[in-house]
């Protein structure tokens, strides 16, 4: 019984990944995942889900081809005309599931066929894994080795020849057991930091920034399937730059001019500080509706190429259309992909292009 209910539940596992993967651009351009985000766990809503299986009609009880019929008879139940009133038959359900996040990793990089990254940073964290590296004579009952247990015993009674190969029975005593030994094994998984900034001046509205926030936690699930470690700091900016909670970047909004160098910098000096570039690996993610003060503008190109791309595993400017930019600072650091492999840029004109937005982000492994 408790085999055939872990088929149904792997079976059902599999529906679900199925239900989610196919319905993935949906899922992301609303956002119904973010709000339901735990711990370890996402809650998905998802339509009905029923298992296949044979269903077998009534047989004799009439339908097309069997009898005459009349013109404009209708051919199944709920093809005539519709009843008023308030109806006594249940409606449609909706199932809430939870998958880990490693399980919306893998939908993701299945979906997107996104490659692998590759750590660069030689800053570990140390795990502890158990490791089984030899046999024992005391230990745990579930560490018991059968077979070794099982030889130990059957040589010792047929040596005292309380064997008897017609009767072949074996009763292991305390002597013979044997227990499988372990050692605990450090294991270092490296380590990485996400940095996201932002424009919060006045042309950047509330649904800019709802794209930015979605669009920030598929990045997290994905760099986080990759690393043990990973730590996330948030920069906004207007005319000038500060760093902030997570909350505070996604629901500030201010007024006034905009100088994407101010936001540079201020990275610049976090990773300075805090993150050195031979230790970590570095992912920085800028969002912007491209609008800039145009004297800064070779500023914030002179501090990316100086300082800060030769330290990022990659850097990602995506432009999320506003109503009211300008949209010119996508082109000037879009003539730097030929150059620097670690830069990426993407148009997010609205909802819909945020899954191909990620994939242009994620697709260099890097």
């Amino acid at each position: 019984m408790g085999q055939k209910i872990e088929r149904d539940h792997q079976r059902f596992r599999k529906l679900v990944r199925g239900k989610v993967k196919s319905n993935l651009s949906k899922y992301i351009s609303r956002g119904e995942m973010i709000g339901k985000k735990g711990n370890d766990l996402v809650s998905i809503p998802l339509p009905q889900i029923e298992m296949p299986q044979f269903r077998y009609g009534n047989k004799g009880s009439g339908g097309v081809g069997q009898g005459d019929g009349q013109v404009g008879q209708p051919l199944g139940p709920g093809q005539g005309e519709p009843s008023s009133g308030a109806g006594d038959q249940p409606g449609g359900h909706i199932l809430e599931v939870e998958l880990t996040m490693e399980e919306m990793a893998q939908i993701l990089g299945e979906e997107l066929a996104l490659p692998r990254i590759e750590p660069r940073g030689k800053k570990n964290i140390v795990t502890t894994r158990d490791k089984y590296t030899g046999i024992r004579q005391a230990g745990p009952e579930s560490l018991r080795h059968f077979k070794r247990t099982f030889k130990r015993a059957l040589r010792r009674q047929i040596a005292s020849q309380a064997y008897d190969p017609l009767i072949p029975i074996v009763v292991p005593i305390r002597q013979d057991k044997q227990y499988r030994s372990w050692k605990d094994v450090q294991l270092p998984q490296s380590v990485a930091v996400l940095i996201y900034m932002m424009d919060v001046s006045g042309s950047m509205t509330d649904e800019q920034k709802e794209i930015v926030r979605i669009e920030a936690f598929w990045i997290d699930t994905w760099i986080k399937a990759h690393y043990k470690g990973v730590e996330t700091a948030y920069i906004i900016h207007d005319a000038a730059a500060q760093e902030v909670d997570e909350h505070t970047f996604y629901h500030t909004r201010e007024s006034g001019g905009t100088k994407i160098s101010s936001a540079y910098i201020l990275a610049d000096k976090i990773i300075s500080a805090r993150y050195p570039p031979d230790q970590w690996n570095i992912y920085a993610f800028h969002f912007s509706d491209g609008d800039n003060w145009s004297d800064d503008t070779t500023h914030c190109l002179e501090i990316l190429q100086e300082k800060l791309l030769p330290r990022l595993n990659l850097f990602g400017y995506g432009q999320v259309e506003s109503p009211y930019g300008s949209g010119e600072f996508y082109e000037y650091v879009h003539e730097l992909l030929g150059d620097r492999p670690n830069v990426v840029c993407s148009r997010i004109p609205d909802r819909e292009a945020i899954l191909g937005s990620i994939k242009e982000f994620l697709g260099t492994g890097r």
